[in-house]
């Protein structure tokens, strides 16, 4: 059992709330405890939703700290990417369908940098390089943007934004109706 299993999940915001679009701050050597307390919690809120990324502002901490895991061969394999940092980036573009735990249901097809180079600190403090393609590649990227406070749909054309922002908008206000 991982200590993910075990934290309690925390509540993931929701466009429009504002703190999804403040930069986020560098963690500092002062902040290890809390990062390490919070990091079971996102991973523990990222499985419930389900989802394979979530970035610390998505559960209103402005700190640059994203989590990742997309499950290869269906077993765990998390990454933890505190203060990451896009270094590199390929001149080829990949076409690939996003979506986001903030903007529940919503889907859209975004272009971004086919592969990428990211360097961060791990939980232990120590420098790591990761170079991804694919939907590793596109996740990365769109956990990084979180923490500029860029969402997937700031990709998109005014138009295709402004229909996925309403249609969330009717779907969250007929579901607040629904539990009221």
């Amino acid at each position: 059992m991982t200590t993910a299993d075990t934290a309690a999940p925390l509540p993931i915001l929701l466009v429009p709330d504002p703190r999804l679009r403040a930069r986020t701050r560098a963690v500092a050597p002062g902040d290890g405890a809390a990062v390490r307390a919070l990091v079971p919690r996102m991973f523990a809120a990222m499985y419930a939703a389900p989802g394979i990324g979530l970035a610390a502002p998505q559960v209103g901490v402005g700190l640059r700290l994203a989590v990742v895991d997309l499950q290869p061969d269906d077993k765990p394999a998390p990454i933890v990417l505190v203060n990451p940092e896009i270094v590199a980036v390929s001149e080829e573009r990949a076409l690939r369908e996003e979506g986001c735990l903030s903007l529940p249901g919503q889907y859209a097809e975004v272009e971004r940098p086919a592969r990428v180079k990211v360097r961060y600190q791990d939980l232990t403090g120590a420098r790591q390089e990761i170079e991804a393609d694919g939907l590793l590649a596109a996740c990365l990227q769109h956990e990084i943007d979180h923490l500029d406070g860029v969402l997937f749909v700031d990709h998109l054309s005014p138009l295709k934004r402004n229909m996925i922002l309403r249609k969330l908008a009717k779907e969250l206000k007929a579901k607040a109706r629904g539990a009221a």
